[in-house]
């Protein structure tokens, strides 16, 4: 198991991206959530098994999203505990 989190900078709110990306991880065998920042960013933190995890940034960074993203600061974290499916936070 691994933990990602990830902060993508652009035109990520306001634009069904959080949503998107909610959709996107029912393929995927991760646990986390996602959700806007103050600053403009949206925030993704997940887990789960490697394969997986990367599958599920890549096909983000593949999709229809990927004209809104700047930029993605992707920082290995600890797996995630207490988490069940995958969440937009508020």
């Amino acid at each position: 198991m691994i933990g990602r989190q990830v902060f993508y900078e652009g035109r990520v709110q306001g634009v069904g991206f959080r949503f998107t990306i909610k959709q996107s991880a029912r393929g995927y065998e991760v646990v986390g959530w996602v959700r806007n920042l103050e600053d403009g960013r949206v925030e993704l933190q997940c887990s789960g098994d490697r394969e997986e995890v990367e599958a599920f940034l890549e096909a983000i960074a593949e999709s229809e999203l990927k004209s809104h993203i700047k930029n993605a600061t992707i920082i290995p974290i600890p797996p995630l505990t207490g988490v069940r499916g995958f969440e937009i936070a508020h």
